[in-house]
């Protein structure tokens, strides 16, 4: 399972427990801006095919967690329990797809969708502020 937290513009996923060592990977960090999507799907996790490992552990109907390589991307897979997991899905980042397990997910994805209203909301007042100072002065 990881444990996400959002500090400014930016997502930090922390890997929690045991999970670091299958997953050969502690922390994921990027900013908010580079999500494309995210949504609930219990069924990205489902199945006992993810694509070819890279580095990570894939045990069928126990745990995925690590890299895959699947439909030409790159895929970071932490899941135990496919019913509470979410997907992000990114542009500009290494990872093209994040598979992850969190506590809640209908309340995470409204949280991060909620961030990146907020974040994108900011920037766009910023410009048009900053366009009508420059047609003032």
């Amino acid at each position: 399972m990881v444990r996400v937290s959002i500090k400014g513009s930016r997502i930090h996923l922390d890997v929690e427990g045991i999970d670091k060592m299958w997953a050969l990977r502690s922390v994921l960090e990027f900013p908010l801006s580079h999500i494309h999507s995210v949504r609930v799907d219990p069924a990205a996790a489902r199945g006992w095919w993810h694509g070819l490992k890279l580095w990570g552990s894939n045990i069928p109907g126990v745990l995925t967690a690590g890299t895959f390589y699947q439909q030409g991307g790159v895929v970071f897979y932490d899941v135990h329990d496919p019913e509470r997991t979410i997907v992000l899905d990114l542009d500009h980042e290494y990872y093209d797809q994040l598979i992850v397990e969190v506590e809640d997910p209908e309340k995470e994805c409204e949280r991060i969708q909620k961030a990146i209203a907020q974040k994108t909301k900011a920037g766009k007042g910023g410009s048009r502020a900053s366009t009508e100072l420059k047609q003032g002065s």
